[in-house]
């Protein structure tokens, strides 16, 4: 895992973010980016707090801005665009349609323990 995605997990726990899985897709020719990080929120206001800490710590830290950010007008799927890392911030139903842990076969998933 790079300083990155290490930054943007550690952002997201700041914020109770749960479920984090981190989809290393270095391996797989042919993807959009390196990594997907993918967490979720209870509610909508909870997803753009955490939206907004990996933004914010993302910006202190590394000098580092998000290309695109998409979905905040209603918060149930959350999307930033890092470039080699894109952070999928989702409410726990729609993530569970979604189900993009899956959408790349090949790829590394880790599993980051939730803070209380």
């Amino acid at each position: 895992m790079n300083e990155l995605v290490r930054t943007i997990t550690e952002a997201i726990q700041e914020k109770k973010g749960s479920g984090i899985v981190v989809a290393d897709l270095t391996k797989i020719g042919g993807t959009i980016s390196n990594y997907f990080v993918i967490c979720e929120g209870n509610s909508p206001t909870q997803v753009e707090a955490i939206c907004e800490s990996v933004g914010d710590m993302c910006r202190e830290r590394l000098k580092e801005k998000p290309m695109h950010v998409v979905g905040l007008e209603n918060a149930q799927w959350v999307a930033m665009d890092y470039g080699d890392a894109l952070v999928h911030i989702f409410l726990p139903d729609v993530r569970a349609y979604y189900d993009l842990e899956h959408l790349w076969e090949d790829a590394e998933l880790t599993r980051i323990e939730d803070v209380d």
